[in-house]
């Protein structure tokens, strides 16, 4: 994991299934574990955006984090743009590219990835954010919800690109 600081907190790279879990696009996989963890293979297009919206509410409401939803819906919006708009075009060996979203929850925080095929790292570059620029924002957008964020490389090719939620209701 790329913070040092949380080392309690699973990897982003252990909270969507292995490559060879891989199912049809729209596919949920649960976890039993010591975090509750779900996750979604996302298909890249506008449906499969609806779908990841839907799924990231669902899974917050049925963990009683409605308060979160629509801060995490965003964040998972963000990422998941990115992961289409820069890795989708460098397809996984062997077959199509593969975006994957995870949820996982933990006492005091909501963990939630995306992960692509591109090994590229995500690319934040502070700049003038009172720019009106069409494109480049999202992650400003990630680093102003979430108290911290980061990615992971996942061998042997992609990355997870994480956000870390509180939990706790809003004052």
């Amino acid at each position: 994991m790329s913070s040092p600081a949380n080392q309690a907190i699973r990897p982003p790279s252990q909270a969507v299934p292995e490559a060879g879990d891989a199912g049809p696009a729209g596919k949920t996989v649960r976890r039993p574990g010591p975090l509750d963890t779900a996750a979604l293979l996302i298909s890249c297009s506008r449906e499969g955006f609806a779908r990841a919206r839907a799924f990231t509410r669902e899974t917050l409401s049925c963990w009683s984090l409605d308060h979160r939803s629509d801060d995490a819906t965003l964040v998972i919006t963000e990422l998941a743009a990115n992961a289409v708009a820069h890795a989708v075009l460098r397809p996984a060996a062997g077959g199509a590219a593969e975006v994957w979203l995870g949820l996982s929850l933990d006492p005091a925080h909501l963990l939630v990835t995306v992960s692509d095929p591109a090994d590229e790292p995500p690319a934040y570059t502070p700049a003038d954010v009172t720019a009106l620029r069409e494109h480049g924002r999202g992650l400003y957008i990630v680093d102003a919800l979430a108290q911290e964020w980061g990615w992971a490389s996942r061998p042997p090719a992609g990355k997870s690109v994480w956000a870390k939620l509180s939990t706790a209701p809003p004052p």
